[in-house]
């Protein structure tokens, strides 16, 4: 019998993730709108995943044989098989996919939403479309006759392309190839006019199949098939060195090179014709490695995330509005309710206005003296950025460490560090080599004759479209304790030669890994002294490979862990003589569940974190984390209930074990519980009373 493996490779658990994301699609009891956009959301996924991590895959398989090793270590296995396990298990993802899309185009013609194509249109719709096609459409369209090019045109990343055969009977005409880029700057979708209580959507691919005896009009073919393929290309930026460039400027470069990525995946309608996927195959020169999937009619489903919902109430999701913090009063200091007792903003359960009104309280209040806050993501229209430039016009020493590498957000922060730049603000880029992941902020402010600092330690970024979104917890103190290391992160910023000494917060890349060692030893020892002892870990990933053996040698130990994972999780949970002590779930739901929450039984005195920082190894020891203690037994209360009601979640929670097969939690009979909502009620009830 072959040994079974210990770990579970993380490119393999995160497409288990995106099967659960998948899950929610194919749920009936969720509003039909809503599953259509987790056919969107795992659309996305999956483009992000091939970008990055199938592209570092598929780089590694380029470097020597000498480092096979320390790939298959990182891996779990090599490359190559990687590859192959990803397209199996991809292909079988997209069968389902498939599946699911085509019951909910049934479920919607019971809701009298109609999806039509080309073929379906009757006289009224085909005049709609034509003329919309004549006015919108047609001017923006790239057509390429491949017959006339030397070379075949390179394929942007993200667009999605008509690749057409052209032929003609009469006369008969030699059959030619075109190239039409499906425009992605209009809606995919054309509501066509209603047919009494009937409504009529037709995907922009359709429109452009309905016309193109239009496009072609001045040749003489007779016949147009046309079939959608996409490609996705590596995404990783790769950074020169050359010393004449600002970093700014070399990430700015980088990120104009990445569409010329090299390709990951490429995806086609299933339906073309053979002859025609062998000329597309060869003319771009791909290959086995390069993960040829075959799909449906239509690719670019994140587009669905914008699916017209024609208002009809009953088909979407209703999110709770945001609660006010129980303790922030409107046209009451926030500085006050927070010198009077640390307190916990959950978002999106709680208002994200309230922490962007606590800035915008600082920008002006005459008695702050000086921000400092860490940026990794922020919204396109920043309420955030707005509060830190008004801050600086009204004299606030503002500093701003930005993270410039941040994934697919490049743009964004180029774009937001020159704007505060040029109103005065300090912007600080970051550790070169080093990602600051963290998010912090340190208000001070003047009292009296003395310099109070004020903090903020969040789990999720300062983003207020990730906050209706994201479930993430922010704490707000002034306690010393805390505060006072807080200005030592940013001192560090300023100084990166300096080194201090923490005691409450715990950092990447530097203390982390070795503190959350040293706190499960310490769960070791009390079960070996016969005390009590478990641990607690909320987390969006857990694929580090010591931590997870740590955990092992806890459980062997008798440490019960209860770990609720979000994504990714390399440990095998329940596995007698390995983790017989361990459980796992994840909860997908309408809220990304994004906060990290650690929890150590310590002997009885439970100790309480939250952090920036998943248990990964770029967490723990490549990057600039925060993970920070809660001391208020309140706070404590607030995140050992949220925690436990997620641990009784018998509606969306999935076990993880080692066959990854997602089942649903068995409820035995007991009363439906869904911890998201469950949550909401509980913060509500904090606010009434």
């Amino acid at each position: 019998m072959a040994k079974q493996r210990k770990i579970i490779n993380r490119e393999i658990s995160w497409l288990s993730f995106n099967h659960r994301v998948l899950q929610e699609a194919a749920d009936t009891s969720v509003p039909l709108m809503e599953r259509i956009k987790f056919l969107g959301i795992f659309s996305n996924n999956l483009d992000e995943f091939f970008k990055v991590r199938v592209a570092t895959v598929k780089r590694m398989m380029d470097y020597d044989r000498n480092v096979s090793r320390d790939i298959r270590k990182t891996v779990g296995d090599k490359p190559k098989n990687v590859l192959k396990q990803i397209q199996k298990t991809v292909i079988d993802q997209q069968a389902r996919f498939q599946q699911i899309y085509q019951s909910i185009i049934k479920e919607l013609e019971e809701e009298n939403i109609f999806i039509i194509n080309e073929f379906q249109l009757n006289k009224i719709q085909a005049n709609y479309v034509r003329s919309y096609f004549e006015e919108e459409i047609r001017p923006l369209l790239a057509v390429i006759m491949l017959h006339n090019v030397d070379r075949f045109p390179y394929l942007k990343d993200k667009a999605i392309y008509l690749a057409t055969r052209l032929t003609g009977t009469d006369p008969p005409v030699e059959t030619e190839y075109a190239l039409i880029e499906i425009p992605g700057n209009i809606s995919r979708f054309l509501v066509l006019p209603p047919q009494g209580e009937e409504k009529y959507i037709i995907i922009l691919d359709d429109v452009i199949r309905f016309c193109l005896s239009d496009v072609f009009s001045i040749f003489h073919f007779d016949r147009f098939e046309a079939y959608t393929i996409k490609i996705t290309r590596d995404a990783e930026l790769d950074v020169d060195n050359d010393l004449s460039q600002s970093f700014l400027e070399k990430i700015a470069n980088s990120v104009s090179r990445r569409n010329k990525g090299q390709p990951v995946r490429f995806v086609y309608d299933r339906s073309i014709p053979g002859d025609m996927l062998d000329y597309l195959i060869r003319e771009m020169d791909l290959g086995d490695d390069d993960n040829l999937i075959p799909g449906g009619r239509y690719h670019n489903f994140r587009d669905f995330m914008d699916f017209p919902d024609f208002n009809l109430p009953h088909l979407v999701a209703h999110r709770p509005r945001p609660l006010s913090h129980f303790r922030i009063k409107p046209q009451n200091s926030i500085f006050e309710a927070i010198s009077e007792k640390d307190l916990l903003l959950h978002y999106p359960y709680q208002r994200f206005m309230d922490f962007i009104n606590w800035l915008r309280e600082a920008a002006i209040d005459p008695q702050v003296a000086s921000i400092r806050i860490s940026l990794y993501r922020v919204a396109k229209n920043s309420k955030i950025i707005n509060a830190l430039i008004n801050a600086a016009r009204n004299g606030k020493s503002v500093t701003v460490i930005i993270e410039l590498q941040a994934r697919f957000d490049e743009k964004a922060n180029i774009y937001w560090s020159r704007k505060m730049e040029e109103v005065g603000v300090n912007v600080l880029f970051g550790i070169r080599g080093l990602k600051v992941h963290c998010k912090l902020v340190l208000v001070t402010r003047k009292e009296g004759r003395a310099l109070v600092n004020y903090a903020a330690i969040s789990t999720g970024n300062f983003h207020e479209g990730n906050a209706r979104v994201y479930s993430d917890t922010t704490l707000l103190t002034a306690d010393r304790r805390i505060t006072s290391e807080v200005r030592k992160v940013f001192m560090f910023f300023d100084n990166t030669f300096k080194t201090f000494t923490y005691k409450s917060l715990i950092l990447s890349p530097n203390h982390t890994r070795r503190r959350l060692m040293n706190l499960v030893d310490n769960e070791i020892k009390n079960r070996e002294a016969g005390k009590e002892s478990w641990i607690i870990i909320k987390t969006n990933s857990l694929v580090d490979r010591d931590m997870i053996k740590k955990l092992y040698q806890a459980s062997n130990a008798g440490v019960e862990a209860r770990m609720i994972v979000r994504g990714m999780c390399s440990l095998i949970p329940g596995e007698p003589g390995l983790s017989e002590n361990i459980q796992a779930i994840s909860i997908v739901d309408t809220f990304l569940e994004h906060s990290r929450i650690f929890i150590f039984c310590n002997g009885g005195n439970n100790l309480y974190f939250i952090s920036s920082a998943d248990w990964m190894t770029r967490n723990l020891d490549h990057r600039i984390e925060v993970t920070c203690p809660v001391y208020d037994p309140d706070l404590q209360e607030e995140l050992r209930t949220q925690i436990e009601l997620q641990w009784q979640d018998n509606v969306k929670a999935r076990i993880l074990n080692r066959d990854q097969d997602n089942q649903y939690r068995d409820n035995n009979d007991k009363p439906a519980l869904r911890s998201q909502h469950e949550f909401y009620s509980y913060l509500k009830k904090k606010t009434i009373e």
